[in-house]
């Protein structure tokens, strides 16, 4: 049984499924009370306050957690930073405590993280699992983030953490945002356009969950991303030609996306080149390297 925290959001909604199709029997920690279907059993769980169904985490072989406020769907105000950080901290430490106190032993347990953890950029430096950590408030989340999945490995249990970029897929994921831009043919760079978007489709990233279930020598940080160098110019250019049309209007201006989201905007003023040279030597092969593939295949259904 996979048991997946947080699986009721996008990436959850694919991850779920693509462990059906391979066979897995799967359940759900949600917030909200759900039905069980054929394909998936629902527990509830509270982090906010820390009640949880204990039976879901131990009736679970390999617990994969996604469990955590959106970073990009507020602005940053003390009270939402606290939120983010909590909300992933606390997730955690809620189902290392069942873990603890039934002294439950799982295959494997595997945390989202971001690649944040190398902090907002703007250099041509290719960053790896090894490079120096950041101590921004991205940075500083997603240490906070591994450190508290550090507790379940303390528990012998291997833990995995999978380090993601921005991910893409069908009718969800941060390009829900720029299809209505896009489509209108008034999409344009922001900011200088040079900042790197390490992306990855939902589809490769749910089979490296899977493939971190599979591979018992896969352990410790990933990062999960395509590393082919796409500045945020280069992937407008990109969506803007499956619209069919070329980029008219200047660039988005630095201080407009400032003035609208604060702090917050470091997000996509800045980026980070990062390698995923480590996964790809487990053996693990990407489906969707090329950009313009990988934007079509999550558009066909919205032209």
């Amino acid at each position: 049984m996979i048991l997946i925290a947080g699986g009721s959001g996008f990436i959850g909604k694919h991850l779920a499924q693509l462990l059906i199709d391979n066979g897995y029997l799967v359940s759900i920690l949600s917030r909200n009370k759900k039905e069980n279907t054929n394909d998936i059993s629902y527990y509830q769980w509270d982090v906010e306050k820390g009640v949880i169904d204990e039976k879901a985490v131990l009736e679970a072989d390999s617990i994969i957690n996604l469990a955590g406020e959106n970073i990009a769907e507020k602005r940053w105000t003390l009270e939402r930073k606290q939120a983010i950080v909590q909300s992933r901290v606390g997730a955690i430490e809620l189902i290392y405590s069942v873990l603890q106190k039934h002294n439950k032993k799982l295959d494997s347990f595997i945390s989202a993280s971001g690649i944040g953890i190398y902090g907002v950029l703007q250099s041509n430096i290719i960053l790896t699992e090894d490079s120096p950590l950041a101590d921004d408030f991205l940075g500083d989340t997603c240490q906070k983030w591994e450190s508290a999945a550090d507790l379940i490995s303390n528990l012998n249990i291997r833990t995995v953490k999978i380090r993601t970029g921005l991910v893409i897929g069908p009718n969800d994921g941060f390009l829900k945002k720029l299809i209505p831009i896009f489509r209108l043919k008034l999409g344009t760079p922001i900011g200088t356009g040079e900042q790197f978007m390490s992306w990855i489709h939902v589809h490769d990233l749910c089979e490296i969950y899977i493939a971190a279930i599979e591979n018992q020598k896969i352990n410790g940080a990933y990062n999960a991303v395509i590393k082919d160098g796409t500045t945020n110019y280069i992937f407008s250019k990109k969506l803007a030609k499956v619209y069919g049309y070329n980029m008219w209007l200047p660039n988005v201006p630095t201080f407009i996306i400032q003035i609208l989201m604060g702090e917050m905007a470091d997000i996509v003023l800045t980026g980070q080149r990062v390698s995923s040279d480590k996964i790809e030597k487990t053996g693990f092969v990407f489906k969707f390297t090329k950009l313009s593939y990988a934007l079509r295949d999550c558009l066909k259904n919205k032209n």
